[in-house]
């Protein structure tokens, strides 16, 4: 399958999963009767943006076709859609026209260096949240990547296979959830991309959470928040985190922990870094 033809599969499998949700009523028509699935009605959707039935089953079918702005300004107001996931469909039809460029996971040694001396957890991902390089302070604070091979250095399916990880979280759905989004995002972008299809169809196999938030296609991905971990030696430690692109379009992103300075949070923070030393 090409390229092309993967976009127009992500996008499809998008307008699906957003035609579900909605319900008869949230869009002023009547429930009439049984519904064999939930959410809107194809015809109904198509009705709604103002395009044909027919054109409509094509693009959630995946088949190529190459929507204007116009239409899919008129497909997001008939979906709902708020504004990250407009920019997601947009994101999703530019990739059925142009393509993606191919993504560059090197990490310079300037960032290496840089990450053995910062005073907080900070690591590498990649697009597809494999772990590139890290510092010791998130070794303390997550584990240790250098003890699973290679491939297995990925934050999802350390949150989804790994119970030690796991139960570092305190939240572990919030956690669960906001990377998900990020791999959706990356995946929709790029479909045909090996390592995304790697990483997504290991995590199908092994863990039935994984398939149900999946399925959810949650678009949200943010770049910064709160995590709350918990390590034995020091108790729960609550962090803001956020993401810096690093040079390279798309490429790595450089992902710091950091705690309110004088808190207590940043007194656990540094007490484990110094257990771990």
């Amino acid at each position: 399958m090409t390229s092309e033809h993967l976009h127009a599969r992500e996008l499809g499998t998008f307008l699906r999963a957003r035609r579900s949700r909605l319900r008869p009523q949230d869009v002023g028509l009547e429930p009439g009767g049984r519904r064999k699935v939930p959410g809107l009605r194809r015809e109904e959707l198509a009705l709604l943006a103002g395009l044909s039935t027919d054109y409509y089953q094509r693009m959630e079918q995946g088949r190529q076709v190459r929507p204007s702005d116009d239409l899919l300004d008129a497909l997001a107001a008939a979906l709902h859609l708020d504004d990250e996931e407009r920019r997601h469909l947009f994101a999703l039809a530019d990739a059925v026209r142009r393509g993606t460029p191919e993504p560059q996971d090197e990490v310079p040694a300037a960032t290496r260096h840089l990450l053995q001396v910062m005073g907080t957890p900070a690591f590498v991902l990649s697009r597809h949240l494999d772990v590139l390089a890290w510092n010791p302070l998130a070794e303390a604070l997550l584990g240790h990547p250098a003890r699973v091979r290679p491939e297995q250095r990925n934050l999802l399916l350390a949150l989804f296979t790994d119970p030690d990880v796991r139960s570092r979280c305190a939240h572990w759905e919030t956690f669960a959830t906001q990377y998900i989004s990020m791999l959706r995002a990356t995946v929709a972008a790029d479909p045909s991309h090996p390592r995304g299809t790697a990483v997504v169809g290991e995590l199908s196999i092994r863990s039935a959470d994984f398939r149900r938030l999946w399925d959810q296609y949650d678009v949200q991905a943010p770049v910064r928040g709160r995590k709350v971990f918990v390590r034995e030696e020091v108790g729960e430690i609550t962090v803001d985190w956020a993401t810096y692109p690093l040079p390279g379009s798309p490429g790595p992103v450089l992902m710091v922990y950091t705690a309110e300075p004088g808190s207590a949070d940043a007194e656990r923070l540094r007490r484990l870094g110094a257990l771990r030393a």
